[in-house]
């Protein structure tokens, strides 16, 4: 197949080394005598070990053709332990060769034995896609007939017939396992009879709801391989993560081994943290950390280093990419050297970039962590955090996208002004000393576990006594209760005509995709977006910027899932507001205090998007506004609640207590990461000065997955921590009245929010 010609224009000069300039931008930062932490990481050598015993010796050649004599101590012992059929879950940096681990035992297999099969499973499409390629041209150093295929939505009908029959290796996703496959076993009998692996790459991102969702698939899995008589082995991989092998074990259902002993070599890296300077002391403002990104990143860029910018939403990533455009505006004509990449780009796109990124074209690219994956972006010299991604694991991930070989690299933190943010920069042992946080799923929850016991038993019947999850008996009599299942002779088989596997998503609540379409003489599709996002994103008269091109949305269809845009050249954004109305359903426990309690349970919450406000452009000013006309949203799921008691708030006025209350709840919530593996996107706050569940001021904090997937009893379960974590950071914040580093953005000079939020803070805990 010939090579697709390059996207963007290869430059004909050799960029120069990171490690040119990274002490160069270090002191730039210190010299504007700013909150600026500096470590550097040493060079590791490398830590070879022997090839297992018994490998097939054409595999052995063709590795040593690809410049790989030996493994790499934890490849071997990850090799080593898939021939023996251990399960396994490989643990080591960004790009320490973790393909390698699971790439030579199945080759292996299939080429002593050419009935054997493979699943491997990927996070994402273009993930899967670039291993495909890696793959690909291991077999063709082999020379042996090795069939391998992806397998997802863009696989075309005629294809789908020759990957179930002929494919040794399919590559797919756990959305095409969930949906195409398994409902379809029947027709994939080849592939599960003689299923001897099975890969689940990017482990660390399994966790939360995509992670509970994705243990029940693999109950299914191991369930349809059990009735075609074959008992894959799993060889899992992750980026670091604090517990892989309990992870492991929750996703698989058996014993995993863990191999951690990572041999690979690593360049010498730099790590800055950096706090923007206060540019307004009173309020506690601080430099916009979009615009120190921007003024970082174009240093690097001009100075030839090739960098990667993560901004944390698809917003922050369109006005970071417009920023660093005009910083580095070329003369007329000259190709674009930064980009952007986030989910709602056409995978199409998404390819043209990852190649003008390997081949050095693009200069630049902003992301989300759509990019925090392994895939195959080249050597990029630096990385520059914007904000604190939300855990540990995902800061070392993005730090990791640059360094990939051998060469000393900069990886740049840059503080914005919310509580984690400030917190993680005054106390910058948190990122270098801390480990880094777990990974936490519940495949049981009710809400997850129900749908994939419909899933099941879809595709096979159930027998009395059969155990899928906690509970199955008695879900399954109440599925036949409700005529879904009717038990006949000790099964339990299915009766509707509905196709379940159709109505869940594994990665939301919805199933929904909107397509955003530009109007005009030939209208085309020129992205996409979630249902969960589509109030925020894509409502009328919103500005919706798609690699660095502003539209404004003329027509939403709600019921047809489409957003009709125009392109438009404004010096403005939008930015909706959504409000939140919760009520307590039910506490499962109470804990009381000095002066209030905690309390875990499950809530009910109608979302409702309201009003948009039209931000302008490098200065952020509010510049008018406008209404949200969209349907409200339900849901159920958990939430920890604190209560204040009368101690509590005693010499406060109700505005005082609004006031504390909102401040409590924004620094608890930006928090609460630091205590539970997730972003603070995950975890939503809401202030109620009189709670119509206790009659007392209260702050909830809610698991924005339907049904929660453990977030909120991990909170209750750290309350106390949380709540110290809190309190010290109002005492420590240096704004006189709060500011977005503590208690919440003040625009009042002399607002109650901070002296509040911290005396009821003090009495709470006596």
């Amino acid at each position: 197949m010939a090579k697709p010609p390059p996207a963007y224009p290869v430059p004909a000069v050799r960029p120069v080394p990171p490690a040119v300039i990274a002490e160069k931008v270090v002191a730039d930062l210190q010299s504007r005598r700013t909150e600026t932490t500096v470590r550097r990481i040493d060079e590791r050598p490398p830590r070879y070990a022997e090839w297992p015993e018994g490998l097939d010796g054409r595999l052995v050649q063709a590795l040593g053709k690809r410049g790989i004599a030996r493994p790499y101590t934890h490849q071997a012992q990850a090799i080593s332990n898939a021939l023996a059929g251990t399960n396994s879950v490989v643990v080591t940096p960004t790009a320490s060769g973790k393909t390698l681990c699971y790439n030579v035992p199945v080759l292996d297999a299939i080429l002593k034995d050419g009935s054997t099969r493979a699943l491997y499973l990927f996070p994402t499409k273009a993930l899967a896609q670039d291993q495909l390629d890696e793959l690909h041209g291991l077999i063709t150093s082999i020379g042996e007939e090795i069939r391998t295929f992806t397998y997802d939505g863009d696989t075309p009908a005629d294809a789908r017939r020759a990957v179930r029959t002929a494919g040794h290796i399919v590559l797919t996703n756990p959305d095409m396992l969930h949906a195409a496959i398994l409902p379809h076993h029947t027709k994939w009998m080849q592939l599960f009879e003689s299923l001897d692996y099975v890969v689940i790459d990017e482990l660390h991102t399994y966790r939360g709801v995509f992670g509970s969702h994705l243990a029940n698939v693999l109950r299914r899995l191991r369930r349809i391989c059990q009735f075609y008589g074959s008992d894959p082995t799993f060889i899992l991989c992750s980026a670091t993560i604090a517990n892989p092998d309990e992870l492991a074990r929750a996703l698989v259902g058996d014993e995993v081994e863990l191999i951690n002993d990572n041999g690979a070599p690593a360049g010498e890296r730099v790590v800055v943290i950096h706090n923007p300077p206060v540019v307004n002391r009173e309020l506690g403002i601080r430099q916009s950390s979009l615009k120190a990104a921007r003024d970082v990143s174009a240093q690097l860029i001009r100075a030839g280093v090739q960098t990667i910018v993560f901004a944390p939403s698809r917003t922050r990533v369109e006005l970071l990419l417009t920023y660093l455009r005009e910083a580095l505006r070329s003369k007329p004509g000259d190709p674009e050297r930064v980009t952007g990449y986030r989910g709602g780009y056409l995978p199409n796109e998404r390819r043209a970039i990852e190649r003008g990124l390997r081949e050095g074209a693009i200069r630049g690219v902003v992301a989300t962590n759509a990019l925090e994956l392994g895939i195959d972006i080249g050597g990029m010299g630096a990385s520059v955090v914007t904000g604190y991604p939300g855990s540990l694991a995902s800061l070392w991930q993005q730090f990791g996208r640059a360094g990939r070989s051998r060469e000393a690299s900069l990886s740049v933190l840059i503080a914005s002004s919310n509580p984690l943010d400030q917190y993680v920069a005054t106390h910058p042992d948190f990122v270098f000393e801390s480990a880094v946080e777990r990974g936490l799923i519940d495949p049981d929850n009710l809400f997850i576990l129900a749908s994939h016991l419909k899933c099941a038993a879809f595709e096979l019947p159930f027998a009395l006594g059969e155990v899928f999850g906690a509970h199955t008996g008695e879900l399954l009599d109440i599925l036949a209760e409700e005529g879904v299942l009717q038990r006949a002779n000790g099964r339990y088989h299915w009766m509707s005509e509905a196709y379940p596997a159709e109505q869940v998503s594994l990665r939301s609540a919805s199933t929904d995709n909107f397509v955003i379409i530009e109007q005009g003489p030939a209208p085309r599709v020129i992205g996409e977006c979630d249902r969960p996002s589509a109030p925020l994103l894509i409502h009328e008269d919103a500005i919706y910027i798609h690699r660095g091109q502003q539209y404004q949305v003329e027509y939403l269809d709600w019921d047809d899932k489409k957003a009709f845009v125009t392109p438009v050249a404004v010096d403005y954004y939008t930015d909706a507001q959504l409000a939140v109305e919760l009520k307590v359903l039910d506490s499962f426990k109470q804990e009381g205090v000095a002066a209030g309690s905690f309390d875990v349970g499950e809530v009910s919450i109608t979302f409702l998007a309201t009003i948009f406000k039209k931000v302008k452009l490098n200065t952020h000013e509010n510049v008018g506004w406008g209404k949200i006309a969209i349907p409200e949203e339900n849901m159920h799921t958990a939430a920890c609640w604190l209560s204040f008691g009368e101690a509590a708030t005693r010499g406060l006025g109700r505005d005082e207590i609004a006031s504390g209350l909102l401040g409590i709840g924004h620094l608890a919530r930006n928090l609460a990461p630091i205590y539970c593996l997730c972003d603070a996107r995950d975890i939503g706050a809401d202030a109620q000065v009189r709670s119509p569940y206790n009659e007392l001021p209260t702050v909830y904090l809610y698991d924005m997955a339907p049904g929660g997937v453990g977030l909120a009893e991990k909170l209750f379960d750290a309350r106390e921590a949380l709540m110290d974590a809190c309190l010290a950071l109002v005492r420590t914040c240096p704004c006189e009245n709060g500011c977005p580093g503590c208690v919440g953005a003040q625009v009042e000079p002399n607002s109650p929010a901070k002296k509040a939020a911290g005396a009821m803070l003090e009495r709470l805990a006596g």
